[in-house]
């Protein structure tokens, strides 16, 4: 009776698997021709920590070992590897500038995982430049990108495991806002004890991204009134803008050297709609698992279209505190125009 269960639960688990797949194949084919570079929203598409940065963004199968909190950015699935109580915070120095900072929390209860995550971009002062005075002063405003996300995942057999995340997208600009509502949904699968993980992931679904606020309101005279007469506030509408889905397929292999070392060998496949495929392999050595070294590579078809060089470097330290964890981990991205980005992501498992 139980091996009919966990045979049925496996079947269900690739069918699942199976019509996410389908279904991302066809929502990203259906918009990639034609829609090349009009997607909103294309934070969505920057990582926002150290290890799976440094990886070169290949962590859709979820990497033994590492917090489900940083795993779920490819992958909602990767949630399931937590194992208790596990609390994350990354900062990012993007370039010109710009902050990104990124807190999560998630807690194990029985088969089942459930996160917190907020991603909040600080784009800093920005000079006041309007239609009527476009001199540079001393007038500021501010420009923001957040987003919040629930992550759910489950444990679904011994080798399999699925999750979802539900997030609120906004983003504003002085008095101009934009939101929108989306979903990620993924799976993972080991395969027995070989050491190999495998991951499909769809990103980044839901609906258009739209945009209001008095920004929007401009003072106009209409057709054929009296050029005395006051004038009409007429709001403009604003076009909605689809958000940047894809489709990411991983794998990851892991291998004992001697009887302290490890090393782990990733790749993953990242079809985008509304830009150009992707392809990445990463590796990361450890020692004792609490020293590691990573590096990765993104390769495109037209590299001219993207001012990073594909290059990604980093490492991480790993300390047991008692049975509890502590890990702190650096990526460093080189730029072809700009200073490179970096990373630093401190972690928690209790």
């Amino acid at each position: 009776m139980n091996t009919m269960i966990r045979k049925s639960r496996r079947a269900a688990a690739w069918v699942m698997a199976i019509a996410v797949v389908m279904l991302g194949v066809q929502e990203v084919q259906a918009q990639k021709s034609d829609r090349a570079g009009t997607a909103g929203a294309a934070q969505l598409l920057v990582p926002v920590t150290a290890r799976n940065t440094a990886l070169g963004n290949n962590t859709t199968s979820a990497v033994s070992g590492m917090n489900g909190l940083e795993a779920l950015y490819n992958n909602p699935a990767g949630l399931a590897v937590n194992m208790g109580t596990a609390a994350m915070f990354s900062r990012m120095e993007y370039v010109a500038d710009i902050g990104v900072n990124y807190f999560g929390i998630g807690q194990r209860i029985g088969n089942n995982n459930i996160a917190l995550t907020v991603t909040a971009w600080d784009l800093g002062d920005i000079p006041l430049q309007t239609e009527t005075a476009p001199e540079i002063s001393s007038v500021t405003y501010s420009a923001t990108f957040l987003t919040a996300g629930f992550s759910y995942a489950r444990q679904l057999t011994d080798r399999i495991a699925a999750g979802v995340t539900l997030k609120a997208i906004n983003e504003s600009i002085d008095d101009v806002s934009g939101t929108a509502v989306a979903f990620d949904a993924g799976m993972t699968y080991l395969v027995g004890e070989t050491g190999l993980r495998m991951g499909v992931a769809l990103k980044n679904i839901g609906n258009e991204l739209q945009y209001s606020g008095t920004g929007l309101i401009r003072q106009v005279q209409l057709p054929d009134q009296n050029p005395v007469s006051t004038s009409n506030a007429v709001a403009l509408e604003s076009d909605g803008v689809q958000l940047p889905s894809l489709l990411n397929f991983g794998v990851a292999y892991t291998r004992d050297i001697g009887t302290q070392g490890s090393v782990t060998f990733m790749g993953n496949f990242r079809s985008n709609s509304f830009d150009q495929d992707q392809y990445s392999g990463g590796i990361e050595l450890g020692f004792q698992d609490i020293v590691y070294v990573r590096g990765g590579y993104q390769l495109q078809e037209d590299s001219d279209l993207s001012f990073f060089t594909g290059a990604t470097f980093g490492a991480g330290l790993n300390v047991p505190l008692g049975g509890n964890n502590l890990s702190v981990d650096y990526a460093y991205v080189p730029t072809d125009f700009f200073d490179a980005v970096q990373y630093i992501t401190a972690s928690v498992t209790l």
